[in-house]
């Protein structure tokens, strides 16, 4: 890697462009008597005895209104100048540019800067090209200012602030800092001026050089003795941008005179950095020291209270802000509180204050759409969307457009979804990568990760949020192989830094590395794949990058270890986290309630709320009630889980959903207690979620073997959800159970003539750094033919042990001997005569199924855990089954 170059006081080459330095030279004779008033078609009527102005109250009078911002009449006062016969000169013509910079006006510009050159000015005033190159930076572009500056026979050190200004402005930030070199190399020392520019500059290369370059900028101030608060600030904000927060902080403190930007800077500095306390910290410190706040102040400190979502001191800068209204009328301000109100789930008081504004920006538009969406309010969102271009007439931005495509996936009554790609192409934003980002996650909502996939793959740059997305696509939909895949594949890439290169750090290539939204994503594919071996190695990389210690992967790695059949270890994690939110709590309660540690469950489940009473920060929500009634329900805690069940209402102030009936029925299902069960649904209030409870009840019939009830269960589940294949199955099999195999015929018939097709049972396993699945009756595994011999030789060794092979829900015209191959066929033996074959012995076999395990390959895999000597966990649909020297966790409770 070359070393990064110095900044003082050598000139180096410019990739793009080359500027021409020379000495300075004397002035060139003036041309006067000027006066060309054919430029301007339209001309004001003279006021009375214009002659008798001079020309110098001509000029104070242009200059005066370019400061009040009334650009259009010093324009105007300029031609009627002309038209008097007075010619303007080296103070007029900076007078009226920047007027004509005010108004964005290039073309009175260019033509003004063509009676600049007929007089004369261009050759000798440098105050009169400084002022062009200005209007050229804010009117044109970077290619106009460096043909100006190219040919400046003079230049000062405002010239070359000017264009390293607009080198900056045009986000050209190489250029910025050769521009601050080159300036050197005519003798001409930097200011305070030129110091901000290259600090800004310097803010935004990548974090190596950008910080090397920027300690040489702070240096030479230092050095020059430049203490400025102009120039401190810039430095103040270029550390934090350049993620020195600490020093920024130092620097700050040790600051002895503070203007309102100082103050304003340290608070954006820690909320662009996610130190929001600190944010309002400083906030409070601004306030003692008797700085009232601007708007500034109030949209950088805004963004603190929604992360924090601290409601209630939003409101009182929502107050301060009403007081004073030249605070609540500025749209950044605005489009803050809206957000604000938004993250803190007050969608209808951030709606309030949008229709409180009568001139409304796209970003407080943005604001308000961002919202609904993120609430999942979209059909709002698409109407307001709708609003802000049909009725009033602006054009939404990429940030719009970002903000409103996942509502328009979710929304069931908008049906031309993919219209909105034609529209985002129509817009010009198809290669915008916030768009691109936003269009990519609608395609795998949609279910065409084929589309987001090509996407993703035709994307010139890609971010972090691109990779993160599409692992989050193959996750969301059961591709957990492709999301680890991705993940791993993110990490070896390497591109080449565009011409931004401020994106980047000063080598040539960038790695992506994984970021906490990343982990979330990727641990619950490992979760579902049980890929223990590549959960640590996630857990390893949050531990090196601190990581490990956000709730969001905390939470996640405590949901992968506990669905890896590692309990103990997802309470290791559990306890080690400094921070846990609800979703923590609740993962762990699911994971006792899966490993039948009932009991486990519900002492958790009593620390959450005893935590939530004195602290207050953490309570149950339905989630929590759902994982304490399976946990009941998986170690037959009925009394526990009906005393419960009640106190959601009473102790609570819950109202207990669909779901929570579902869990109950089940719990008293599974516990035999069908009638309870039955009355139980009865008394639920009537609405469209039933499927869930009758669901539950059908599997409690299962396991009993109860015709009748059964039937009942299957009436009314298949009225509602005709086409899901496991309700059929579940009837097939209580049919099948109860030796009535007309009856369990005719459904399967009624399933084939339906187009129901069943879920086949897949099993998977963890061997080798790669996950190997098994199929029901799999041939296609290299080691198939190994597995199914080892399996009919494990078979004799569990019939001389005992084992009775159960062939009660196999097809009962086939004879008993093909019975019982097809059972050794089923898919989690596979996987684990898969895993005792190739792993040393004493190693514990991990299986996930997709289904239920049946009965007779628990009690096959009980046998098989003795003869082999072997712990085995297996998870199915339901729960996890750890099966030591011959029994079952479950206690064939389940």
């Amino acid at each position: 890697m070359s070393s990064t170059p110095t900044l003082f006081p050598v000139s180096l080459p410019l990739p793009s462009h080359t500027f021409n330095t020379h000495e300075a030279r004397p002035p060139t004779s003036q041309k006067q008597g000027f006066q060309d008033q054919s430029i301007f078609s339209n001309t004001t009527n003279q006021k009375s005895n214009p002659e008798l102005r001079s020309p110098s109250s001509w000029i104070e009078n242009m200059r005066s209104l370019t400061r009040l911002n009334l650009f259009q009449e010093a324009f105007s006062s300029y031609i009627e100048m002309t038209v008097a016969g007075i010619s303007p000169d080296n103070f007029a013509f900076p007078a009226v540019l920047k007027a004509v910079t005010g108004l964005q006006d290039l073309n009175s510009g260019k033509q003004l800067h063509a009676a600049v050159i007929k007089s004369g000015y261009h050759s000798s005033s440098v105050t009169v090209v400084n002022t062009l190159l200005n209007m050229y930076a804010k009117c044109e572009g970077i290619d106009g200012v460096l043909q100006l500056f190219d040919r400046m026979p003079l230049r000062d050190q405002v010239s070359w602030n000017s264009l390293i200004a607009a080198m900056c402005r045009f986000e050209e930030w190489d250029l910025a800092l050769e521009a601050f070199r080159c300036m050197q190399s005519e003798h001409l020392h930097p200011n305070s001026f030129s110091l901000v520019s290259a600090a800004l500059a310097c803010s935004h290369l990548g974090w190596r050089c950008g910080l090397r370059l920027g300690k040489q900028i702070h240096a030479y101030s230092l050095r020059t003795g430049d203490n400025k608060t102009f120039t401190n600030n810039a430095l103040m904000a270029m550390y934090a941008k350049l993620g020195r927060i600490d020093s920024s902080k130092t620097f700050f403190e040790q600051l002895e005179n503070r203007d309102m930007v100082s103050w304003n800077t340290m608070i954006s500095s820690f909320t662009q950095n996610d130190l929001f306390v600190e944010a309002l910290t400083v906030l409070h410190h601004m306030i003692i020291a008797g700085i009232k706040p601007d708007e500034v102040t109030i949209a950088s400190v805004l963004p603190a209270c929604s992360h924090l979502e601290m409601l209630d001191i939003g409101k009182e800068i929502h107050a301060y802000a009403l007081k004073n209204n030249n605070l609540i009328e500025n749209s950044f301000v605005c489009s803050a509180l809206v957000d604000m109100y938004c993250n803190c789930k007050q969608v209808k008081s951030g709606r309030r204050v949008f229709n409180g504004i009568s001139e409304r920006g796209i970003g407080l538009w943005n604001a308000m759409v961002a919202g609904y969406a993120e609430h999942m309010l979209d059909e709002e969102a698409l109407r307001l969307f709708i609003e802000m271009e049909v009725d009033c007439g602006l054009y939404p931005n990429p940030t719009t457009m970002a903000s409103v495509l996942p509502a328009c996936v979710r929304c069931v009554a908008f049906s031309h979804k993919e219209g909105m790609h034609g529209y985002v192409v129509k817009r010009g934003f198809e290669n915008d990568r916030y768009v691109q980002n936003a269009i990519m996650d609608m395609y795998s909502r949609m279910g065409k990760l084929d589309v987001s996939r090509k996407i993703f793959e035709s994307m010139e740059v890609k971010d972090i949020v691109s990779w993160n997305t599409m692992i989050t696509a193959y996750v969301i939909s059961g591709r957990h192989d492709d999301a680890l895949l991705l993940l791993h594949g993110m990490q070896r890439v390497h591109e080449v830094r565009d011409g931004n290169r401020g994106n980047f750090e000063d080598e040539e290539t960038i790695s992506y590395r994984p970021n906490s939204i990343t982990l979330m994503t990727a641990l619950p594919g490992c979760a579902a794949l049980a890929a223990l071996a590549k959960g640590k190695e996630i857990h390893a990389y949050a531990i090196r990058n601190s990581l490990a210690s956000e709730v969001t992967v905390g939470s996640a790695l405590v949901d992968m270890y506990a669905k890896c059949g590692c309990l103990s270890l997802s309470r290791r994690v559990f306890d080690g986290m400094p921070n846990k939110n609800a979703i923590t709590w609740n993962v762990l309660i699911m994971a006792y309630g899966m490993h039948g540690q009932g009991q486990e469950a519900l002492k958790l489940f009593q620390q959450m709320m005893a935590k939530g009473v004195s602290r207050g920060d953490v309570r149950p929500n339905e989630i929590t009630f759902i994982a304490i009634f399976a946990a009941c329900s998986h170690s037959g805690m009925v009394k526990e889980g009906l005393d419960l069940f009640r106190s959601m209402k009473e102790d609570h102030n819950m109202e207990p959903t669909p779901d929570h009936y579902a869990c109950v029925v089940d719990l008293l299902g599974r516990a035999g207690q069908l009638e309870e069960a039955y009355q139980l649904i009865a008394t639920m209030p009537f609405g469209p979620d039933q499927a869930g409870v009758w669901s539950s009840f059908l599997g409690a019939c299962r396991i009993h073997q109860n015709v009748k009830l059964g039937e009942i269960a299957a009436q009314n589940l298949l009225r509602l959800e005709p086409n899901v294949a496991s309700h059929h199955v579940l009837l097939s099999n209580i049919y099948s159970s109860a030796g009535l195999w007309d009856k369990a015929m005719s459904v399967r018939k009624n399933m084939k003539e339906m187009g129901v097709r069943k879920e086949p049972g897949c099993s998977w396993i963890e061997f080798g750094n790669e996950v190997h699945k098994f199929m029901a009756g799999d041939e296609l595994h290299p080691q198939s033919a190994q597995v199914q011999a080892f399996l009919e030789r494990l078979l004799e060794s569990m019939k001389k042990e005992g084992y009775i092979p159960d062939t009660s829900c196999v097809l009962h015209n086939v004879d008993e001997e093909e019975k019982e191959y097809l059972l050794c066929g089923h898919s989690e033996r596979l996987a684990i005569a898969f895993g005792i074959l190739n792993t040393p012995p004493g190693t514990t076999i991990r299986v996930t199924k997709n289904l239920r395990v049946c009965n007779d390959c628990h009690v096959a895999t009980k046998f098989i855990s003795k003869i082999v000597k072997r712990d085995i966990i297996v998870r199915d649909v339901k729960r996890f089954h750890h099966f030591i020297e011959g029994s079952c966790s479950c206690g064939d409770y389940w």
